[in-house]
C-alpha cells in the first residue's frame, strides 16, 4: 500500500502537471452495489452525479493528507483519492509498465491530456467533498499530525504514543488516528534504525528508544521522499516509473537476510504482529 513517501511523490508530480487545467470529462468502468462505496464512484449513481459536479470545473490545487490525495477544483469542492493497496495515479503518456495497465478511471482536461487511475485490486476511492468541510468529514477527521510537519516535535510524538501504551510499536506506528501516513513498509524500516522490537509495548519503551524512533520518523519518511517512493510492488509515480527506495531496504522484505547494520551479527526475520508482517533484526533490535 502506498505510504506518506509515495503520497507526497505523486501529490508533487500533480502540482507540476494538472493546477490549472480545466475538466472536460470523466469516466470509470467501475460498478459496484457494495454499501461501502455508496459515497465513491464505483457506485453508478454517484458517479452520475460527481461526474456532473466536476466537469467543467479548473484543478486549484493539489494537497496530502495522510495517505489522502485532495485535489481541489473550483466551485468549492475537493476530489479526494485514496490509493489504498494497489492504486497509483498516471498522467499523460505514461511509461508503459505492466502495472500500470489495470485503469478504470481517467479524468480528461480540455488540453486533451489524461489523469489515469491504475488499480489492479480496485480497492482504491474516489470521493468529492466540499472544500471548506472536507477535513470534518470521515474521510479525513479522525487521522494523527503529519509526522514531516515541523509542528511535530519529540513533545507531540510522546503524547501520540501516550494514547496506546499498551499496543505494540509497530501497530501503534501504523495507526493513522495516532501518527498519519505511516505504513508496513516504513514503519519495519523506522524501528530498525531505531534498534526497537516491533513487538515491545509503547509502555516498555525508554526515553533514549523514543528519541531515536522520533529521528529515525523524520530521516526515513525523508528519505522515501527524496528516493521517489516505494516499488518493491506496484506504485508508480504519475509517469509510470517506479521510485527507488526499495533499493535501500535494511529491514522489509529482507527475510533470512543478514543485518547491514555495522558489527551486528543479526538476521532479518518476519513475524505476523497484529495481522502486519515485521521484518527486523534479530539481535540488535530488543
Amino acid at each position: 500500500m502506498p505510504e506518506l513517501p509515495e503520497v507526497e511523490t505523486t501529490v508533487k508530480g500533480l502540482r507540476k502537471t494538472i493546477v490549472g487545467l480545466k475538466i472536460k470529462d470523466v469516466w470509470t468502468d467501475l460498478s459496484t452495489k457494495d454499501k461501502r462505496q455508496k459515497e465513491t464512484v464505483a457506485n453508478p449513481k454517484f458517479f452520475t452525479v460527481f461526474r456532473k459536479e466536476v466537469s467543467g470545473k479548473k484543478i486549484l490545487s493539489v494537497e496530502r493528507r495522510a495517505k489522502n490525495i485532495l485535489i481541489n477544483i473550483s466551485g468549492g469542492r475537493t476530489i479526494l483519492i485514496h490509493l489504498k493497496m494497489t492504486g497509483h495515479l498516471l498522467y499523460g503518456e505514461y511509461k508503459k509498465d505492466p502495472v500500470n495497465r489495470f485503469i478504470h478511471f481517467a479524468i480528461t482536461f480540455t488540453n486533451r491530456e489524461k489523469l489515469y487511475f491504475s488499480d489492479m485490486r480496485k480497492f482504491g476511492k474516489i470521493t468529492l467533498l466540499d472544500t471548506k468541510t472536507a477535513h470534518d468529514t470521515k474521510h479525513l477527521n479522525n487521522i494523527g499530525p503529519e509526522p514531516l510537519e515541523k509542528m511535530f516535535n519529540l513533545k507531540m510524538f510522546k503524547e501520540r504514543l501516550s494514547k496506546k501504551r499498551g499496543g505494540k510499536t509497530k501497530t501503534v506506528l501504523m495507526d493513522q488516528s495516532i501518527i498519519a501516513g505511516i505504513g508496513n513498509i516504513y514503519s519495519d524500516e523506522i524501528l530498525w534504525r531505531a534498534g526497537v522490537n516491533p513487538e515491545r509495548k509503547v509502555s516498555k519503551l525508554r526515553e533514549i528508544e523514543i528519541k531515536l524512533m522520533f529521528k529515525a520518523i523524520k530521516k526515513i519518511l525523508s528519505k522515501g521522499i527524496d528516493f521517489g517512493g516505494d516499488s518493491m510492488s506496484d506504485y508508480r509515480n504519475i509517469h509510470g516509473l517506479p521510485g527507488r527506495f526499495q533499493l535501500h531496504h535494511q529491514a522489509y522484505q529482507r527475510t533470512g537476510e543478514k543485518c547491514r547494520k555495522p558489527k551486528c551479527k543479526g538476521i532479518i526475520l518476519r513475524k505476523v504482529i497484529n495481522d502486519r508482517s515485521a521484518h527486523f533484526c534479530s539481535i540488535h533490535q530488543k
